[in-house]
């Protein structure tokens, strides 16, 4: 009876450990979408330029891109739970900087900073899991890790939206520190420690070009989404970090055939058909699911006409969706296998932002509700069938680089997704704009974007022409959820295709595939 109660006891503290880190990953995923109510504010106050504005968001990306390897490899080394202490504490710093920047250039470096510890804290909480949890409870933690990092995205806006509308704009960030400090507190509390059994030892040359070859290609996607994929810094960008990310593979590959060479990255990760098409797997759920993401919040404000804290509460049945999906999939795929599983979330994706691709200006509140809560549903089962299979195979001893290089994949994916996807929907925007007769200046601005067109329109009091303009913009977002489907039934195939039918491998002896939980003695380990 002492041995089955301090087991179940130790079962009930791990996932009390997994909501330790669901609270990290909140403040994570807030910091990632309450820019977006924040700007015009922060344009005013910080008198930033529009080149400013485009880099409050990039500096967190880029800043998110660089510190996912190393922190992986910080985590293998020194302990996971020092480093997301760590990381949890600079992101609560980071915020103090950014509510209290004196100028644009100091929120800039503070979103930064942000960034960086963000890129610390995401891939270790997914390498906790790998080592805290068996292979029978890993795809229901991973579902829990997945639907806390996507149900934090609405509420960014939301409170963002409603604390600019009564309060100061730092409060903004502010609200950061009370999740840091009780993500703080759990994570000292519940976390177990754990590091690799044989210390990795640092890869100077591997750390700098993976951070060098990500920070500039991320650099490039986001240049051709502001300037356009012809632009020359964004090709320059786009192409320099792809030949340094390949001469990094090159030393990682020569680092592994050394003899007591240790890589950053073990390559022989990728050997692991459920680690690569997992992770291969939930890059194109990303890609996909970004577009709707990307533009359901400027369809809300410029055609429905809520202001930013309705837009965020319509992402809500996407979001409901998704918790549901993320719910549902481990056990789909007990029942029907993570092959089967991921295809079907990639199938109900693809058929509800086809079905998203037709909407128009007066399509119903009903309508839009249900397919992108149908399209969160199907993003909750494939993403997290896929992100279990690509964690299960893990060893303990390179859990944090091979969650980093997962979560690498990911983030990688969106600012892709933003520049392709946002090409098209801007394509698709201007192709439909009748412009005739209008003054070169005010047809300059209709052409910028969807809310300069509806101010002009307004301002001109043109009924017409502010009918082209919403028309039009439905229109680009029309055809950029056709590519976004597009890309989820490629996800359909690839998974039928190589994905395998289980997301782990043979069930390991009991006790194997995790570190013991705190105070749990050998005793009772080994009953």
């Amino acid at each position: 009876m002492t041995v089955l109660a301090a087991r179940g006891s130790a079962g009930t503290r791990r996932w009390w450990a997994l909501a330790a880190l669901a609270l990290g990953l909140l403040a994570v995923g807030l910091d990632a979408t309450v820019l977006s109510v924040a700007l015009p504010t922060l344009a005013g106050s910080l008198h930033a330029s529009a080149s400013d504005l485009q880099w409050f968001i990039s500096a967190y990306t880029l800043g998110l891109a660089v510190g996912l390897l190393p922190g992986g490899l910080l985590g293998d080394r020194y302990g996971r739970k020092k480093i997301m202490l760590g990381a949890l504490a600079m992101f609560g710093l980071g915020s103090l900087a950014c509510a209290y920047a004196p100028s644009a250039g100091w929120f800039i470096a503070s979103r930064a900073v942000l960034g960086l510890s963000a890129g610390f804290m995401v891939p270790l909480s997914l390498s906790v899991l790998t080592v805290m949890f068996t292979d029978e409870e890993r795809p229901k933690a991973v579902g829990i890790w997945a639907a806390a990092n996507f149900l934090a995205l609405p509420a960014g806006p939301i409170l963002g939206g409603w604390l600019l509308s009564n309060y100061w704009w730092g409060l903004v960030f502010l609200m950061n520190l009370p999740v840091v400090v009780v993500g703080l507190i759990a994570v000292a509390a519940l976390l177990p420690e754990s590091r690799a059994e044989e210390r990795p030892v640092l890869d100077p040359v591997g750390i700098v070009a993976s951070c060098a070859g990500l920070a500039v290609l991320v650099y490039g996607f986001i240049a051709a989404g502001q300037d356009g994929w012809t632009a020359p810094a964004a090709l320059a960008a786009m192409a320099g970090g792809a030949l340094v990310l390949a001469g990094f593979v090159g030393w990682e590959l020569r680092l592994g055939r050394q003899p007591g060479g240790q890589p950053l990255v073990d390559m022989g990760l990728f050997r692991s058909a459920r680690f690569t098409w997992g992770t291969i797997l939930s890059g194109f759920g990303i890609f996909a699911m970004f577009g709707l993401l990307f533009a359901a919040p400027q369809f809300f404000q410029a055609i429905v006409g809520v202001n930013a804290m309705g837009s965020g509460i319509r992402l809500l049945p996407m979001m409901a969706g998704l918790a549901v999906g993320a719910g549902l999939a481990d056990q789909m795929a007990r029942r029907i296998g993570a092959k089967i599983t991921a295809a079907l979330g990639f199938a109900v994706l693809a058929a509800s932002l086809a079905a998203g691709a037709t909407m128009s200006v007066t399509s119903s509140g009903t309508f839009i509700a249900g397919w992108t809560a149908v399209s969160g549903l199907g993003f909750g089962l494939a993403l997290a069938t896929a992100a279990s299979a690509a964690v299960a195979e893990l060893p303990k001893e390179r859990a944090g680089v091979g969650s980093a290089v997962f979560q690498s994949v990911q983030k990688i994916g969106a600012p892709l997704s933003a520049a392709i996807l946002g090409s098209v929907l801007s394509a698709g925007y201007l192709s439909q704009l009748h412009l005739a007769g209008l003054p070169m200046a005010a047809a300059r601005a209709v052409r910028s974007d969807v809310f300069a067109g509806i101010a002009v329109a307004t301002k001109l009091g043109s009924p017409q022409l502010l009918a082209s303009v919403r028309a039009a913009f439905v229109h680009g977002i029309g055809a950029m959820l056709w590519v976004s489907a597009g890309l989820a039934v490629a996800g359909v195939v690839l998974a039928l295709l190589f994905l395998p039918w289980r997301a782990t491998a043979a069930k390991e002896p009991a006790g194997v595939g995790r570190l013991p939980d705190a105070g749990e003695s050998a005793h009772d380990r080994a009953a």
